[in-house]
């Protein structure tokens, strides 16, 4: 069919359904586009569901300016239990539950403080992470002793949405890197009752919301109309950077990754500072680079050095 023969350029957000992995969702929509040049910008767990940015085409070429965006999640914890996996995956329901303790809301708020802000977190022993070359999980699964490490990160929100023992519910906004496995695990520890993560749900990565994502299902519907492009997000509505507009005449030499000059510039949008990541544009508004800024923009409107260095590419998207 004459559909298959268009070749998908931009960034799709994709509502993933759980049971299955990140990897799949990518496989499927590969199938379904018959191309192969797609990625995503961070994983969720098989069992988790929601937000996936997934870039398709020549858009592959920003997913490493995506991955650190902040997620923000809806959580549901399950106390009393205890799991290996830190998820319903590694329960063993028929061990009878620990008592959940009887505590208010304003109680376990004030107990999540210890949560909010930067703080050391372990990785799930259970989780893709490599160690020594080799998966975490792999080792688990063959009972192998294994040190799972330590990360820093950020949870910037942390909200108690509900509690009806033995469930709380939470919203959480973080860094990347950050396992909403393990804080369950950890409020588990906290309460001396175990929890384990019940649900999880992406609701959304940086400034995109699960509200404008597609299923698989209506990405393969929308791809048999013809319209599955029309959904796909250009540069300029993914990334999130200070920029310049460069002249027209300047525009066929950043392929080549030519100095700008100051004379190339037409127009700042927004300010920069120094060793800042921003982006290049053409007079129609569209990225052709991304790169870090060299100088800062109040000082392009003064006299500049000769040969003094304006920018450096660090990737070019035409």
């Amino acid at each position: 069919m004459a559909y298959n023969r268009i070749y998908l350029n931009g960034t799709l957000l994709l509502d993933k359904e759980p049971g299955i992995t990140s990897h799949d969702a990518v496989s499927q929509i590969r199938r379904t586009v018959s191309q192969r040049r797609i990625g995503h910008t961070g994983t969720l767990d098989p069992l988790a569901e929601g937000l996936l940015v997934i870039c398709l085409g020549k858009a592959t070429k920003v997913v490493q300016f995506l991955t650190n965006m902040e997620k923000t999640y809806k959580a549901e914890v399950t106390l009393g239990r205890t799991s290996p996996t830190y998820d319903a995956e590694g329960v063993d329901f028929n061990q009878a539950p620990f008592a959940a303790p009887d505590i208010s809301v304003t109680e376990i708020d004030s107990m999540l403080d210890k949560f909010r802000g930067e703080f050391v977190q372990r990785v799930p022993v259970y989780s893709a992470v490599r160690v020594g070359g080799r998966r975490l999980y792999e080792a688990a699964r063959n009972n192998e002793p294994v040190e799972p490490p330590e990360r820093t990160v950020e949870i910037k929100e942390l909200k108690v949405t509900g509690y009806d023992n033995p469930r709380l519910t939470l919203e959480v906004t973080c860094s990347k890197g950050t396992y909403i496995r393990s804080l369950a695990h950890d409020i588990g520890d906290e309460l001396q009752c175990g929890a384990y993560l019940s649900h999880l749900r992406r609701t959304r990565v940086g400034k995109f919301s699960v509200d404008d994502a597609l299923t698989l299902s209506e990405v393969e519907q929308l791809h048999e109309q013809g319209e599955l492009g029309k959904r796909l997000l250009p540069y300029h509505k993914v990334l999130n950077y200070p920029a310049v507009t460069i002249s027209d005449e300047f525009r066929t030499h950043v392929i080549s990754g030519r100095d700008l000059t100051k004379d190339d510039i037409i127009k700042v949008h927004n300010s920069f500072e120094d060793g800042q990541t921003m982006m290049l544009r053409d007079t129609y508004g569209r990225v052709l680079a991304v790169g870090q800024a060299e100088i800062d923009s109040a000082a392009l409107k003064g006299e500049i050095e000769k040969g003094r260095k304006l920018f450096t590419y660090l990737r070019v998207l035409n």
